[in-house]
């Protein structure tokens, strides 16, 4: 009998050949309405069939998005009894071909190591969905790039205006962009390397208390607020919509939008760390028995306080910048004790959340 050799692999195998795959000659820059980004859906249809992740698009796998001429992908990852809902999103179209030489935004970090990443999840819970009070969607969304971001041509926008369930049953959408590198430097502390941002918690009920009691090794969840960042990918039309979300990153860094995003600058043991943490929150959240509440005025500037301290202060070694920034956030945190921060403050904490950016690209 043949075995398909993928399905003998580990986690990090798996994902290391998937965004290969995508960051392949043939899907080349994966940019929608191109034959390019037609291969890449069909590289994912494969994956996701593979992954046993039945379709749950209008046609199959597929939800056309005309204004970008380009597709989502959708996928049913677990049924469960009842009528709400966990959204598993990332985007998986890129830039295209840079044109002077020929060579592609490749894309490896930006978005191929998430997709990989959400259909290794997908993977976990179609294998060992028992237990499960929540249907488990899996988005894979087309048009976050330029021109298409915050128009109607964007993937995640065109389903949120085009829902296949409704918005109002959905207690998670968790949104993931850039998750793929270690942060930092070599040399610099593990801590550091392995850490992903974790924004948007505070905006539902009990959604920062079940992260924060989520352990795993190879990846430190660091909590930032979403009033820190202004639209930055696809979790954005559901934070619109007052939509219970999360958004995971590791932040830009030097290869962003360049040609030397590939696949061989990755973390792939952080990767899937990642998958295994987010495969946690996902069981965590569909085993509330309670709806999860919409906070519109949710906000937990204290913490974003702490998140840049814990950062800054594993930089300060190597870093006179790292160390003025820790400075002034140590003076924040004790006059702020717990209140919202005042405009000029926030300010501040703009800057040194920019400068950190900086020191960790």
């Amino acid at each position: 009998m043949h075995t398909d050799p993928q399905r003998l692999a580990g986690p990090v195998e798996r994902m290391r050949a998937l965004v290969q795959q995508l960051c392949s000659p043939s899907c080349g820059g994966r940019a929608p309405g191109t034959r390019e980004g037609e291969a890449a859906r069909s590289v994912l249809i494969a994956a996701l069939s593979q992954a046993g992740i039945a379709p749950s698009g209008p046609v199959g796998y597929i939800q056309p998005v005309p204004g970008c001429s380009g597709a989502n992908l959708l996928g049913q990852v677990a049924q469960a009894r009842g009528d709400r809902y966990i959204l598993i999103g990332a985007h998986y179209d890129h830039l295209g071909w840079h044109t002077p030489n020929r060579e592609a935004y490749w894309g490896a970090d930006d978005n191929a190591a998430a997709v990989a990443i959400a259909i290794e999840v997908g993977r976990a819970i179609a294998a060992a969905p028992a237990g499960l009070s929540r249907q488990v969607l899996l988005c894979l969304f087309d048009g976050e790039e330029p021109p298409f971001f915050l128009t109607r041509g964007m993937g995640s926008e065109h389903w949120a205006r085009h829902p296949t369930v409704p918005l109002s049953s959905i207690d998670l959408m968790i949104c993931m962009d850039l998750v793929g590198h270690a942060l930092g430097q070599e040399g610099h502390p593990a801590t550091l390397r392995q850490a992903l941002f974790v924004v948007g918690a505070e905006k539902s009920a009990g959604t920062a208390a079940l992260c924060d009691g989520i352990v795993v090794p190879g990846v430190a969840p660091m909590r930032l607020g979403i009033n820190l960042f202004p639209p930055l990918s696809d979790y954005h039309p559901f934070q619109l919509r007052q939509v219970p979300f999360l958004f995971l990153t590791c932040g830009r860094w030097r290869h962003y939008h360049q040609v030397t995003d590939t696949p061989d600058r990755l973390d792939y043991p952080k990767m899937a760390a990642i998958a295994s943490w987010v495969e946690a929150v996902v069981r965590g959240t569909a085993k509330r028995p309670e709806r999860v509440a919409y906070l519109p005025d949710g906000r937990d500037d204290s913490q974003s306080l702490h998140t840049l301290w814990s950062g800054l202060s594993l930089l300060a070694p190597w870093s006179s910048t790292g160390r003025d920034g820790l400075k002034g956030v140590e003076k924040l945190i004790h006059s702020v004790q717990g209140r919202d921060l005042y405009p000029r403050e926030f300010a501040q904490v703009l800057l040194v959340l920019a400068q950190l950016e900086g020191l960790l690209s």
